[in-house]
C-alpha cells in the first residue's frame, strides 16, 4: 500500500515556510532543494524538513495539507517553527 505524506519545510535563511504532500518525500525534498528551476521554492532555498505527517490514502493527506493551509493551520506551523 502506497504512504502519503504531507510536510512543511523552513528556510532559515529566509524565514519562510512550505506544505505539501507527496507519496515520496526523499525525492520531493531533492526536486524542492536541487533539481527544480523555478517555483516559489527555488527563491527560498535551502529549505529543511521541519514537520511531517503520514497518511494511507490520498485523500486524508490532501485535506489535511488544505487544514494546514488555513488561518488555523497557519497558526499551528508558525507555532511549530517559533519552537524550533
Amino acid at each position: 500500500m502506497e504512504e502519503f505524506v504531507v510536510y512543511i519545510l523552513f528556510s532559515e535563511k529566509f524565514n519562510k515556510n512550505y506544505t505539501g504532500f507527496t507519496s515520496n518525500l526523499i525525492e520531493r525534498f531533492k526536486s524542492h532543494n536541487l533539481l527544480v528551476a523555478k517555483g516559489y521554492t527555488v527563491k527560498y532555498r535551502p529549505w529543511e524538513v521541519v514537520y511531517v505527517e503520514f497518511f494511507n490514502s490520498k485523500n486524508e493527506a490532501i485535506k489535511r495539507e488544505k487544514y494546514l493551509k488555513t488561518g488555523i493551520g497557519r497558526e499551528f506551523i508558525k507555532k511549530l517553527i517559533d519552537s524550533l
